[in-house]
């Protein structure tokens, strides 16, 4: 918008370097550049003002595809001016003298010119082509053949325009519509999900069966094991059984042949003494076997009396002490009869000496 300042019957404007200005005078161009400052008698003057600088056209139209079913094509328009004086020439652009504004609205007929030359396109080509490939490659052959087609055409080229780019933001279909689309694809990814799912639980089951089967073969195998130890264990308590029972036996056999040759050699022992008492006993008896039965007699009264302590009464009767002086008196009649001779003439008895 441009800067008008008043001065009694004379006025000064003042425009911005993105707007190219068109002073008119009786009919005639007297000025006509971008960012121009000038003054002009408003009763006689004529001004219009177009910017230059680049506008941004929001698009957005409806279109049926050629199987009957709605879209919605959303995008932006960049153009800008390149004719300022054609296109002033075709649109309105003059301005209020006192205010600096336009007295129409020249940029909302631009517009809606060229958003009407693009939705016209747009709408043919989405009408000759199926659903699936609109939604599919829609967005850069709609971008494209905006372009192109706003490029060559001879209306927008006549009144002083051109189009600096095109975006196509989105190609959308109703909402019915798109939940039905959706609807394959949902159930695809579910079925996708579904069989991840059980694939992930029969890798579980699978991992858990060959680790009961692990669990299992270790059982197994710590049975077989079990049963070795307990085969090993009976095995060494058999063999330990039969060492300590051949120790034993051994033991016995040594304990046997000690107690035999303890035996007899006590038995030997007994025997040497036994004999030795015999054959003293039978020296005795010999030595004894000749003595006479009155010195026999004295002999064991020695012996017992060296055997008593003391004898406080010696009973003798008459069927001992009979007999007694009997053999006593036979064996001094014996002894005198054998020494008689013996003794030669002249020589006496001890007893007879002794008279």
């Amino acid at each position: 918008m441009a800067d008008i300042s008043n001065f009694v019957v004379a006025r000064h404007l003042r425009s911005e370097s993105s707007s190219h200005v068109l002073h008119y005078r009786g009919g005639h161009l007297l000025k006509s550049g971008r960012g121009l400052s000038f003054w002009f008698v408003p009763m006689t003057a004529s001004i219009a003002e177009v910017p230059v600088d680049d506008r941004e056209l929001p698009l957005a139209t409806r279109g049926r595809s050629s199987d009957f079913q709605d879209v919605t094509v959303q995008g932006v328009l960049t153009y800008r001016v390149v004719d300022p004086a054609a296109l002033a020439h075709h649109v309105d652009f003059s301005i209020d003298t006192a205010r600096g504004v336009h007295l129409k609205q020249p940029l909302e007929k631009v517009a809606l010119y060229l958003a009407q030359l693009a939705q016209q396109h747009a709408a043919e080509w989405v009408g000759r082509t199926p659903l699936r490939e609109v939604l599919k490659d829609g967005p850069a052959v709609v971008r494209e053949r905006i372009h192109a087609a706003l490029d060559a055409d001879e209306g927008v080229t006549r009144i002083g325009l051109a189009v600096a780019s095109v975006r196509i933001s989105s190609i959308a279909p109703t909402h019915d519509l798109e939940r039905a689309l959706e609807a394959p694809m949902r159930e695809h990814i579910q079925q996708t999900a579904d069989e991840a799912a059980f694939s992930r639980r029969a890798m579980a089951v699978e991992k858990e069966r060959a680790i009961q089967e692990n669990e299992l073969q270790s059982q197994i195998e710590l049975a077989r094991r079990e049963e070795q130890l307990i085969v090993q264990r009976g095995l060494n308590a058999k063999r330990q059984a039969t060492e300590e029972a051949e120790s034993k036996r051994i033991a016995s056999e040594a304990e046997a042949q000690r107690t035999r040759t303890a035996s007899d050699a006590q038995a030997s022992s007994i025997r040497a003494v036994d004999g030795a008492r015999v054959e003293q006993e039978r020296e005795r008896m010999a030595i004894q076997r000749d003595v006479p039965p009155l010195v026999l007699a004295a002999l064991a009264a020695r012996e017992l009396a060296g055997k008593l302590q003391r004898i406080d009464h010696l009973h003798l009767g008459g069927d001992a002490l009979g007999p007694l002086l009997t053999e006593l008196a036979m064996a001094g009649t014996r002894v005198l009869e054998g020494k008689a001779p013996a003794d030669g003439p002249g020589t006496g008895s001890p007893l007879k000496r002794g008279k």
